[in-house]
């Protein structure tokens, strides 16, 4: 029977449009209480209702809810704190311009960019990323990566006829209606006399019945189209032409090169024999960077210089590197030094990842050059070691 009732009167509150704001309903059948910002629930609604409780320091909620409070998180080292965690809110960071603060992880990651047929309803800054939405009726955004919200959709004027309709992807299409090739004069039987003109009668009485006649405005426009047709056609062909002869002297350069490569690998000094007893054959390259492997080794432990008090130009040479490096570069460099995918993945999103990687990084205690060397030398990148002029010793060949 008490079930029975607790079903009554939710089907009388439900039929009266008496909304539950949480969704949930005690066992007496009352509906479960929201804690408001800057409380928790103490404990969860069931026999009894939601009881709520005031965040402790160290926590906060930012919104209503049911659930508990959460812990505040913590800006990065040299990212400035705009305001202190509080009840209700969480701490707030303001990383650099294009980036965005990720709560719980601790660092700033590039801010998402709306794709062709959506609108930012909220930019990327202090609340967080940049959140996106399709474009409505009426609305519509051309731009493949954007921050911008949707744009209202163009209004054909009464002058104009509508050739596509708008979509969120693109605008409306409207064409002036007086753009016509061939029109007929404004009288259906084409008797009317065009005034100034000698010798109309004779020209009407020798065409036949029911020809159209056109005015010699009609006529030029139909020349003026021709023209410009005429004119696209020339665009259109002296394109071609120039890019056969681009492909054509590309092709012939491509050939040169391989012809003096061919000539060069022939000559080489590559593959000399050692001036030694021993008779045996080696790459002076791979020589050169075993040499150079080997001595970072060795000794890029002792480095114990920070890479922050690097000069800028040096940091960037060596972001440069990684950037160019291809299979091995920047992504490679974070697993080695002990990077999550997912935040790789942040990294990757902004134009710049090599660079927030080690500016990243570079906050951790222990970012020092002998670390980075290390990480270098097992993704196989001396290159990027020598930019960076850890100390290497020479290895003598015996």
């Amino acid at each position: 029977m008490r079930l029975l009732a607790v079903c009554a009167l939710l089907l009388f509150k439900v039929s009266l449009g008496d909304a539950c704001a949480s969704n949930q309903f005690a066992e007496s059948g009352q509906c479960c209480s929201l804690c408001p910002a800057g409380s928790g629930a103490e404990a969860q609604c069931g026999k009894e209702d939601t009881k709520c409780a005031k965040c402790p320091k160290g926590t906060f909620s930012s919104s209503e809810g049911l659930g508990p409070c959460l812990p505040c998180s913590k800006c990065p080292r040299s990212v400035p704190t705009v305001a202190s965690c509080s009840a209700a809110q969480d701490v707030q960071c303001e990383c650099d311009s294009g980036y965005f603060f990720v709560r719980g992880r601790g660092l700033c990651a590039p801010c998402s960019k709306c794709t062709r047929g959506e609108g930012a309803v909220r930019q990327c800054g202090l609340q967080g990323d940049t959140v996106c939405q399709m474009c409505g009726t009426g609305t519509f955004s051309e731009e493949h990566l954007s921050t911008k919200a949707c744009q209202a959709c163009t209004q054909c004027s009464d002058s104009e006829v509508e050739i596509r309709s708008c979509m969120p992807n693109s605008d409306t299409l409207c064409m002036d209606k007086k753009l016509h090739i061939l029109s007929r004069p404004a009288e259906a039987d084409g008797t009317r006399e065009a005034p100034g003109e000698e010798g109309t009668e004779e020209q009407e009485a020798s065409a036949s019945p029911g020809t159209p006649k056109f005015s010699p405005a009609d006529e030029g426009r139909a020349n003026n189209i021709l023209a410009y047709v005429s004119v696209l056609a020339g665009v259109v062909l002296g394109l071609i032409v120039y890019v056969a002869y681009k492909c054509w002297r590309s092709c012939k350069q491509k050939k040169a090169l391989s012809k003096a490569r061919a000539a060069e690998l022939g000559s080489s000094p590559e593959g000399e024999k050692l001036q030694s007893d021993s008779g045996v054959f080696l790459d002076s390259h791979s020589l050169q960077d075993n040499q150079l492997s080997k001595g970072t080794k060795t000794d890029s432990k002792q480095d114990t210089r920070s890479y922050i008090n690097l000069p800028p130009t040096r940091q960037e040479e060596v972001e440069r590197l990684l950037q160019e490096g291809g299979g091995r570069g920047w992504r490679q460099l974070g697993a080695a030094l002990g990077y999550e995918p997912e935040q790789l993945d942040l990294f990757g999103r902004g134009e710049a990842p090599a660079h927030t990687l080690l500016s990243n990084w570079a906050q951790k205690d222990g970012s020092t050059l002998g670390l980075l060397c290390s990480a270098l030398v097992r993704i196989e990148r001396p290159d990027v070691v020598t930019g960076l002029t850890c100390p290497a010793q020479g290895v003598s060949v015996v």
